[in-house]
């Protein structure tokens, strides 16, 4: 069943649980040089009264027409036909960097032997039934994992939500 990422900023606080959790599933030792797979990152906006502070988790995003795939030219980089997640066999990679300049997520990153590694959405994990360690340690399960119908499902739902929104304000303004 083709699988989806999904982040809701509303509920993500940038807390770095997600960070520790992919770094311990993928052996990542960032003093020795290796690059997480997945930052946290915090936005702020603004001044005075009228900032803001957004937090976002980022990583692979396993896109659906994934740019990476297209720019390497080793072919090191396929979607995986079960899932839909965007997956590698770094064993070909020439460390062109071709695939981290074509992702708009910069989530490739090369080990120190210049070979390209990335986030593979634990597919082993996810093949065997469980969730992704990311997101199975989110305290506020704003990162989920989430198959393509709960997607369709959840996006009709965010559309039908904003209509009603939309049409309640323009009531309003009839009414005045």
């Amino acid at each position: 069943m083709r699988k989806m990422f999904i982040l809701d900023m509303e509920k993500c606080i940038s807390c770095g649980a997600c960070v520790v959790a992919c770094m311990d599933q993928n052996d990542i030792e960032p003093r020795n040089g290796d690059s997480p797979f997945r930052q946290t990152v915090t936005v702020e906006e603004g001044r005075g009264k009228s900032a803001t502070m957004t937090f976002l988790s980022l990583g692979c995003m396993h896109c659906e027409n994934a740019p990476c795939i297209q720019a390497c030219p080793a072919g090191c980089i396929r979607k995986d036909p079960d899932t839909n997640l965007t997956v590698y066999d770094n064993t070909n990679c020439i460390g062109c960097h071709s695939c981290a300049m074509a992702c708009p997520f910069a989530a490739p990153c090369f080990n120190r032997e210049g070979k390209m590694v990335k986030c593979d959405g634990c597919i082993e994990r996810v093949k065997a039934g469980l969730l992704p360690a990311c997101v199975k340690v989110c305290p506020f399960q704003a990162l989920r994992l989430v198959d393509e119908e709960e997607y369709n499902q959840m996006e009709r739902e965010k559309k039908a939500r904003l209509i009603v929104r939309d049409y309640g304000k323009m009531t309003q303004e009839i009414c005045k």
